[in-house]
C-alpha cells in the first residue's frame, strides 16, 4: 500500500489529539519536486547518524526534547523551537526525551 501523501490544500493534523509523542507515527506529509516534509516521531534515545541532505533544511521541534549534532557542535532544540541548516552539513539527531520534530527538506534549487 501506497503512503499517503497531502494534496494541494489539504490539511493536515500536527498538534497532539490528547497524546504524547509517542502516540504519533512518523509520515511523510508530502514530498514534491522542490520540497519534502517530514513528522518523525522520536523516543527518548533515540538517534538518527549523521548524514547530510543536498538541500537546505529546517527541523521544528514541536514536542520533546532533541539534541542536533552538526560539525560546529551540539545544539538542544525544545518545543517551539526551529533550526535552519544549509544543505550539504552533515548533522544527526538524538531524542533527549520523547519528541516529535517537523523536518522540511528542499529537494531542488
Amino acid at each position: 500500500m501506497a503512503l499517503h501523501h497531502l494534496e494541494s490544500g489539504e490539511i493536515a493534523t500536527l498538534a497532539n489529539q490528547g497524546g504524547d509523542a509517542l502516540s504519533m507515527q512518523s509520515v511523510a506529509l508530502f514530498k514534491s519536486e522542490q520540497l519534502e516534509v517530514i513528522r518523525l516521531r522520536l523516543p527518548l534515545g533515540k538517534a538518527m547518524p549523521m548524514h547530510q541532505v543536498p538541500g537546505e533544511i529546517t527541523v521544528q521541534c514541536l514536542e520533546g526534547v532533541i539534541d542536533f549534532e552538526t560539525p560546529e557542535g551540539v545544539r538542544r532544540l525544545q518545543a517551539g523551537q526551529l533550526l535552519f541548516l544549509r544543505g550539504g552539513v552533515p548533522h544527526g539527531l538524538r531524542a533527549v526525551e520523547d519528541a516529535s520534530v517537523l523536518v522540511t527538506i528542499v529537494l531542488a534549487p
